[in-house]
């Protein structure tokens, strides 16, 4: 038994900034399942989204994110983290947080914060950190956690299951009691218990086949809620980035929306530019726009990728604007000043989750939920670029303050040790491979871009027959952080599959072609689904 005041499972921006808050008054353990370092958060290249210039406002910020979210935002919701937005963020530069700055015109020698601008924003207000805002953000956060000794992080451990009052058979209130963690290293499960327990562990990008997620976004915190009784909310609204480098040794690289800002055309394997019959903008169309184009090809055709073609302007120009780009393809064999980039959509964040107010607080007593994994109504149907790292911030620090101002009593519940009983140590590694891999295909090709309901129904089959086969293997082996995963994978693909059959409409980033217009009955109506519904 490990007992703790407070149990953080996830290292990204979410988790350390509420370890940080609450630390003063207790005893906090952080679970990550690789190094502390690898996060979602780490790998963030654009930056933070709050208003920060005289030339912007609250307001305006506001009506971007409502406009972003096609009906679906709370706006009680939007409204709190943007305004909240701009003191999280004195308090990140304050831990010591470094922001890109640049010279302003009219004072030379005088700096201000080098505000960028993305899709769906009216007016420049990202901070950011050249191209690797995540990393900083990391840096400055674990420096500090550095400095508190009541901060305990366990790298290399995953949580297997949630601990709750009703699992271990307590009438009342269901209450989270902790989690049953295992340690990779020393091939065991250990008891974490605790009276607040906070879920921070990311998205569920690697439920797809492509993804920008690292390998650790499986989906756990969701998978550990649900089957902990959670309400879960709007999972058939992940956003996928159009455009991710497509070679098989080539893990979740991007290819900047700029490539195609400075003059990118796409292309068919053939050499076709199918983009001109899609939209006014072509190659620049939004982002929606352009993944669901190139899904469309893709499908049509059986394509495995499309062409980023850039070859047009001069070598020297790209390398120039480029270089990143340019020297991470012709690592892996394309000089992208003489030939064309192979590009595909890939999975890049969960809007839907655990869903929770504006504290973090869900509907099981003791249980927070903070960040990506959460669903607080600040995204609806479709994230506005940089949001994410503003929302981390301001929720993780409103559930400090609430926990703070509020401490749960420790429990006086037994709780038992983790049990494996007569299951063996799994003689077939091979089946868990091959789910894992068939898991992430068919939610690639039925549950992707754009879906039917003959897509979803034949999924929702398939994750059924699998769901059992996984059932089995978990209880007859030893669990290994393989198995987990692919528990959990399984587990949020079948809610992706579920959210997007019960929305009879195609609204943000949830594109039904049995539904091709957004449906009035569904505005302001998310699809909350609970275990046993």
């Amino acid at each position: 038994m490990k007992p703790f005041d407070f149990l953080v499972l996830g290292s990204g921006i979410a988790g350390l900034t509420f370890a940080l808050k609450v630390a003063p008054r207790g005893r906090v353990a952080i679970v990550t399942k690789k190094d502390r370092a690898e996060s979602n958060t780490n790998y963030a290249q654009g930056g933070i989204a709050s208003v920060t210039s005289r030339e912007d406002s609250f307001e305006s910020h506001v009506r971007d994110t409502l406009t972003a979210g096609a009906g679906l935002c709370k706006e009680n919701v939007v409204r709190t983290i943007v305004e909240e937005g701009p003191a999280r963020i004195a308090e990140l530069i304050e831990l010591g947080m470094k922001f890109s700055e640049r010279e302003i015109p009219a004072a030379p020698g005088a700096h201000e914060l080098d505000l960028g601008k993305e899709g769906g924003h009216s007016k420049r207000r990202i901070l950011h950190a050249k191209d690797v805002t995540g990393r900083e953000i990391e840096r400055a956060l674990l420096d500090a956690i550095a400095r508190q000794p009541n901060i305990e992080i366990f790298e290399n451990h995953l949580a297997i299951d949630l601990i709750t009052s009703q699992k271990l058979g307590y009438v009342g209130e269901n209450r989270c009691l902790g989690a049953y963690v295992f340690d990779k290293k020393a091939n065991r499960v250990w008891t974490f218990a605790a009276p607040v327990t906070v879920l921070a562990t990311g998205g569920c990008g690697k439920v797809y086949l492509y993804t920008t997620n690292p390998d650790i976004a499986t989906g756990d915190g969701v998978a550990m809620a649900f089957r902990a009784g959670a309400s879960i909310a709007n999972m058939e609204f992940v956003q996928f980035h159009p455009t991710c480098l497509y070679h098989p040794k080539a893990k979740s690289f991007l290819i900047s929306e700029a490539v195609r800002g400075e003059g990118g055309i796409l292309k068919t394997l053939e050499g076709r530019e199918f983009m001109d019959a899609v939209h006014p903008l072509k190659s620049l169309a939004p982002r929606d726009i352009v993944a669901r184009a190139i899904d469309s090809e893709m499908k049509k055709s059986g394509a495995d990728c499309v062409h980023l073609d850039i070859t047009h302007q001069p070598a020297k120009f790209i390398i120039e604007r480029f270089p990143n780009i340019y020297q991470t393809c012709l690592r892996y064999g394309i000089d992208i000043t003489r030939e064309p980039i192979p590009v595909v959509p890939a999975a890049h964040y969960q809007c839907g989750g655990v869903v929770t107010n504006v504290d973090g607080g869900t509907d099981i007593a003791g249980l927070f939920a903070v960040g990506e994994v959460a669903c607080t109504g600040l995204h609806g149907a479709n994230r506005l670029a940089s949001n994410s790292l503003l929302e981390a911030l301001v929720c993780a620090h409103r559930a400090a303050e609430k926990i703070l101002a509020a401490p749960l009593p420790k429990s006086d519940f037994k709780i038992p040790v983790w049990q494996s009983g007569q299951a063996t140590n799994a003689d077939e590694l091979v089946v868990v491979a091959h789910n894992w891999d068939e898991i992430r295909r068919l939610m690639w090709d039925y549950v992707g871009i754009v879906r039917t309901n003959k897509r979803l129904q034949r999924a929702q089959s398939r994750l059924a027959n699998l769901q059992a086969e996984i059932h089995e293997y978990y209880w007859n082996f030893i669990v290994t952080a393989d198995l987990l995963e692919l528990r959990n994978i399984a587990t949020v693909a079948e809610l992706i599959v579920q959210c997007a059959l019960m929305r009879p409409e195609s609204r943000g980033l949830n594109y039904n072609l049995d539904f091709p217009n957004p449906n009035p009955d569904w505005a302001q109506r998310d699809s909350v689904v609970r275990r046993g519904n």
